[in-house]
């Protein structure tokens, strides 16, 4: 049975008593007629590009083609390195990941556009940076890719993930939630908790606009896949500690995406509108397309 909605996927996990990544695994198995071993695999090959993406911009500067961005990974850890931060090891390193994931895509190198390359940096830098906190093994990883995946689908079929269509809420929102609920279960939280956790995040980025610099998936966006990345660690620990959403996960979706319908299309990812218009983002516009 394919859920449809959050609830659907709620009573699924409770009746077959499995979590939201054993769910998203049966599915693929079912979907693709693929043994388990098989699905693992190309997970498992996923999680390997993530880790590349999320590594080679902490290790060397990397710069975007516009030359918009670069760098910025590797100055966050290097600042790591140093022992200064005042957030502590796991958010300044899930930052240096997220954008180093972004400083990679905007250079054109290989990324997973997970759920879209705007947002490539935010599951990376979660699964990530969490899982080498609490230890986990690379098949643990992967298992917080699928039940991330599972959460990331319901929002796809009730809403939208594209920027374009529902603003910077749907892209780097939608992946900061699946970070969210994908944590929630490394820790050992129920398939609720992970709902809640999703529920939570998005319920923090509602009206969150896309406008892209030039048009290019630079600015802001590499630091909202920071800032998307801290929000996901952030609220895992919240809804650990007891905290549930009042408002149910299907219906912030719903909130969401009725929210993204409503934005101006100069404020979906047209670059007519937010930071992009600004004095500055317009000459660097001109500076990205040689008009000065």
């Amino acid at each position: 049975m394919v859920a449809r909605s959050g609830e659907e996927l709620l009573k699924i996990c409770e009746e077959e008593n499995i979590s939201l990544s054993e769910y998203a695994i049966r599915l693929e198995m079912e979907d693709k007629g693929l043994t388990r071993e098989e699905v693992f695999e190309k997970m498992a090959k996923n999680l390997e590009v993530m880790r590349e993406g999320a590594n080679e911009g902490r290790e060397k500067k990397i710069y975007s083609v516009s030359g918009l961005i670069g760098g910025d990974g590797y100055k966050i850890n290097k600042y790591l390195r140093e022992g200064k931060t005042l957030t502590g090891a796991v958010t300044v390193r899930a930052m240096a990941m997220a954008l180093s994931s972004s400083e990679v895509n905007a250079a054109m190198g290989r990324i997973v556009a997970c759920p879209t390359a705007g947002s490539c940096g935010i599951l990376p830098a979660v699964i990530l940076s969490a899982g080498e906190k609490l230890e986990k093994t690379d098949e643990e990883l992967i298992e917080g890719l699928f039940a991330a995946a599972a959460v990331g689908m319901i929002i796809g079929m009730n809403a939208t993930l594209a920027g374009a269509e529902g603003g910077c809420q749907a892209e780097c929102g939608s992946a900061a939630a699946m970070g969210s609920a994908a944590v929630v279960e490394m820790m050992g939280g129920t398939p609720k908790m992970s709902l809640d956790a999703g529920a939570i995040v998005l319920k923090n980025v509602l009206g969150l606009v896309c406008d892209p610099v030039a048009g290019l998936v630079e600015i802001p966006c590499a630091k909202r896949n920071a800032a998307g990345a801290i929000s996901a660690l952030c609220t895992a620990d919240m809804v650990m500690a007891g905290v549930d959403s009042k408002i149910p996960f299907d219906d912030t979706v719903s909130a969401m995406y009725k929210v993204g319908k409503s934005l101006p299309a100069a404020l979906r990812e047209t670059a007519m509108g937010g930071v992009a218009v600004t004095k500055a983002g317009l000459e660097l516009r001109k500076k990205v397309f040689g008009e000065e």
